[in-house]
């Protein structure tokens, strides 16, 4: 198949890509020439393209099944027959966005079926010059960070955690290292990034996709036992048609207003959607559960620690009791791994996304201690993206059909997993009144996590 090549914008920096295979493995992308160097010697493409998305700023996606060696080695050649010198006998295009970053598209077969999206490797970082501290009852957040020579601008006193925000680096370490011993602290750590979630694609016109999601809303008395409220806590969320708005309450939001919502549809709006098929088929296609939006991204393309904590607990206070957490990080923070266990204390229960990128490392706060970590199975396998550690509780079908007026759009990965696997539990529990225990134990017996 031809490839198509496009010219690229020259804002990007010289970059090297330090690959584990060897010392001479390394690229050079000058974006002021448009040229590329390279030295590569048994690399595999994911984990290069992981580096690539990373540094280039560019949205990946493969067709499933193309992953290969890369052992090559040339200098200066344009973008274009770089790329053709890396994948080898795989074709690609480039999509350049007018408002956003280039599309790269990898396959075998067409265009249309490079669907798994490359997450950017990159280490956990987190906001410079903040920490998260979680206090005992009674403890007095404003003489603690005066002892430590922080300003608070954050707090939620009812649950105690507080955000605190330091003059430099070195400041800002020690106090983690005095916090860390002081015994009204329940616990403290840094303000973690956590990743943007994968993006959305189109169905490309006369393809054929899963229709509407078509569910009925069963009123239910407010103290009935059976009643499901779902915390999903993602980005904002956009108004759902007249079939799927009586099960969605009035969003909240944690993180600031996230200004005029384009026409294409967000990761909450797909994950929602997700949700209320999987609820659909479980319940029969009537069920009283609810979703209730909570946004800890609010106009930000990433979000952090703290938000998420903040969003876990508004969602908590409002009567959830089930969370969907279809977003990740590979940092492992001590503070909202309290929250969530604080959440799960209550009997409130919770699914997380394990991760897309096909590796055994955990990422949080799926591998926390008692959520339900969700990753994506295709024929009995874990998908080609997904984790696969021995943190995954279960394994779900990571592709879902959503729509956004008369558009249908796919969306895949661990995200959706959860979103499946946080549907089946609410419908489930909405029609056989089961108890959580029971309906967890049932559905990892179902989803059973392959072997790898």
């Amino acid at each position: 198949m031809k490839r198509i090549y496009q010219f690229l914008p020259v804002w990007l920096l010289v970059v090297w890509l330090a690959i584990p295979a060897g010392a001479a493995n390394s690229i050079v992308w000058n974006g002021d020439t448009g040229q590329v160097t390279a030295d590569l010697r048994g690399v595999y493409l994911w984990p290069l393209l992981e580096q690539v998305a990373h540094k280039t700023g560019w949205h990946i996606f493969v067709e499933p099944g193309t992953d290969k060696e890369v052992s090559t080695k040339f200098k200066t050649l344009p973008t274009g027959q770089a790329i053709k010198m890396i994948i080898g006998d795989l074709n690609f295009a480039f999509v350049p966005q007018t408002n956003g970053p280039t599309s790269l598209f990898i396959f075998r077969t067409t265009m249309g079926n490079a669907t798994q999206y490359v997450v950017a490797n990159k280490p956990a970082t987190h906001v410079p010059n903040e920490l998260m501290v979680k206090l005992k009852p009674g403890a007095d957040i404003d003489a603690i960070a005066k002892a430590v020579g922080a300003k608070v601008i954050g707090r939620d006193d009812k649950l105690g955690l507080y955000r605190l925000q330091f003059p430099d680096t070195t400041a800002t370490d020690a106090a983690l290292a005095e916090l860390q011993t002081n015994p009204d602290v329940l616990a403290v750590d840094y303000n973690y990034n956590f990743d943007p979630p994968p993006p959305l694609s189109a169905v490309p016109a006369g393809t054929p996709a899963d229709a509407p999601v078509n569910l009925k809303l069963d009123p239910t008395t407010p103290d009935n036992p059976c009643q499901v409220l779902i915390g999903l806590i993602d980005t904002a969320i956009q108004p759902e048609g007249p079939t799927l708005s009586p099960f969605i309450q009035t969003p909240i939001s944690v993180a600031g207003d996230p200004g005029t919502l384009s026409s294409f549809p967000t990761h909450a709006t797909g994950m929602a959607q997700t949700i209320l098929r999987a609820v659909s088929s479980s319940s029969g296609g009537t069920s009283s559960a609810q979703i209730l939006p909570v946004d800890v991204y609010g106009p930000n393309t990433t979000t952090t620690s703290w938000n998420v904590a903040l969003g876990i607990q508004a969602a908590v206070d409002k009567g959830a009791n089930v969370l969907n957490l279809s977003l990740g990080s590979s940092a492992d923070s001590t503070v909202l791994d309290s929250v969530i266990q604080q959440a799960e204390a209550a009997g409130v229960l919770i699914f997380a996304a394990a991760g897309n990128q096909p590796v055994n490392t955990p990422t949080y706060p799926a591998a926390i201690p008692g959520v339900n970590a969700v990753s994506a199975v295709q024929q009995g396998q874990f998908a080609s993206y997904a984790n696969y550690g021995s943190f995954v509780d279960m394994g779900l079908p990571g592709t879902s059909v959503i729509y956004m007026g008369n558009q249908a759009y796919v969306e895949q990965g661990t995200s959706v997993s959860t979103a499946y696997a946080t549907g089946v539990a609410s419908g489930s529990k909405t029609s056989n009144c089961d108890g959580w225990p029971q309906i967890q134990a049932a559905m990892q017996q179902k989803f059973v996590v392959p072997t790898k």
